[in-house]
């Protein structure tokens, strides 16, 4: 119940503000339930409807949810508490595989790139009142995304995948509503769902993707959007096949009202093809960003989808930041009309790295997952246990939890830093720390 916590206030906006004070301090925990309207109302001495405007305010807010005869509730904050803040920070002599990094050697210089921008810049300064999208860069953006099997749709620019994801969701959803997230999956995605006032429910991954059965159930129960990643999904490495594609399309296709978010995690990092599922509902987005093949702090992410989805975020984003860097724009398209990036070659250096670990693990009686991309997903008997072992033999792994809702435990490696020197003694290290060998599903 409430404790000793006071609710005031006269209005409904006082009365939402006393609430979110409380929230904010922590004497309302997660899970409090508040008072009946009526009896809330009668301890302020103010009319019913306004507590209700206050409680709804609060709903919309994503710091309350309402279920029914048990009353409303705090929600859990996870704004405040991100799974980010799970990360284990490596002391002096600590190799971090935690961070989940790419290899900088395999960056591409920025400076010929960001020169090329300023030139054009230069001639042309950005002012307010253009095109917030570089039309070069949508025209390559959606070239590239034609040849891969993107369904046709306008081109949006934002900060980062992360950013569109957000702003996809926030377009379409409203608090309370359920989004179905992959489990094991993105930590910040997770952190997201419910920051937004929505519920996330996990659906299981296994090296194609996600599960078809976990899908359709959770479509069925009523989920209202569908959060996957296309290649090398973090943290599991998971690359969704040509077959789980096929499976999964015609599940969507079943559900057409269903909201879709795909994430080509891997884009220009692995050589796996890709096999999109848009298109397949009324409402979808395709979203692939330049962090890891170009660099984290290249703030730019290419989201298509159909008409309607687009125009809703430009639409928001114009009220908000306006419109992504064109600067940024044009060093990225410099970046990729120059070949700046050899994606075989990043794609086997990773690969290399990964697969060793791997097999390596696998000879010591360890079962261990990383398909594509940078990271190797490791079940343990006990987390943090091992996340403590590693450590104490020089190695900083992520804890699990960062990205787990359901799926048994695990750590995750980043192997962007490691050489071949460095695989059989992290394999040792793990093997003793990992304890007795989980079967590896995930679901």
């Amino acid at each position: 119940m409430l404790g000793e916590y006071r609710i005031s206030g006269r209005r409904a906006s006082e009365i939402a503000a006393s609430v979110e004070r409380g929230v904010g301090s922590g004497e309302l925990a997660p899970g409090h339930v508040l008072p009946p309207l009526r009896e809330l109302a009668a301890r302020l001495e103010v009319n019913p409807n306004t507590v209700a405007a206050a409680y709804r305010t609060l709903r919309e807010r994503g710091v309350i949810e309402t279920a029914g005869r048990r009353g409303s509730r705090v929600r859990a904050r996870p704004a405040s508490t991100p799974r980010g803040s799970l990360r284990i920070e490596a002391p002096p002599g600590v190799r971090d595989l935690g961070e989940g990094n790419p290899d900088p050697a395999l960056l591409p210089p920025l400076g010929p790139a960001l020169a090329a921008a300023a030139a054009i810049d230069a001639e042309h300064p950005g002012l307010y009142g253009e095109e917030p999208v570089v039309p070069e860069f949508a025209a390559y953006a959606r070239g590239a995304m034609d040849a891969d099997g993107v369904p046709e749709g306008p081109v949006a620019v934002t900060s980062g995948s992360l950013d569109a994801i957000e702003r996809v969701l926030a377009a379409h959803l409203r608090p309370g509503d359920t989004v179905a997230v992959e489990d094991p999956g993105w930590g910040s995605v997770l952190d997201l769902v419910p920051a937004l006032g929505l519920r996330a429910v996990p659906v299981g991954v296994d090296d194609d993707g996600p599960l078809v059965a976990d899908v359709e159930r959770v479509l069925r129960a009523g989920a209202r959007a569908l959060v996957v990643t296309d290649r090398a999904q973090n943290p599991t490495g998971a690359s969704v096949g040509e077959g789980r594609a096929r499976e999964l399309r015609a599940v969507l296709a079943r559900h057409p009202d269903v909201l879709l978010i795909e994430d080509d995690h891997g884009h220009a990092i692995v050589d796996l093809p890709l096999h999109p599922l848009a298109g397949t509902t009324d409402h979808w987005a395709f979203v692939r960003s330049a962090a890891k093949a170009y660099g984290p702090d290249l703030r730019v992410a290419v989201l298509t989808g159909d008409p309607v989805t687009v125009d809703r975020v430009g639409g928001r984003q114009r009220l908000g930041p306006g419109w992504v860097s064109r600067l940024l724009q044009r060093a990225v398209l410099h970046l990729w009309t120059s070949d700046a990036v050899d994606t075989a070659a990043v794609a086997r250096s990773y690969g290399e790295r990964r697969d060793a670990l791997v097999r390596a693990l696998a000879e010591r009686g360890v079962a261990a997952r990383g398909r594509s991309g940078m990271n190797v997903w490791v079940p343990v008997s006990d987390e943090t246990g091992a996340v403590t072992r590693l450590l104490r033999a020089g190695w900083a792994a992520a804890p699990g939890a960062r990205f787990r809702v359901a799926t048994p435990q695990a750590v995750r490696l980043t192997v962007s830093r490691l050489g071949a020197a460095d695989i059989g003694p992290l394999a040792d290290a793990v093997a003793a720390a990992a304890g007795p060998a989980r079967p590896v599903t995930y679901g």
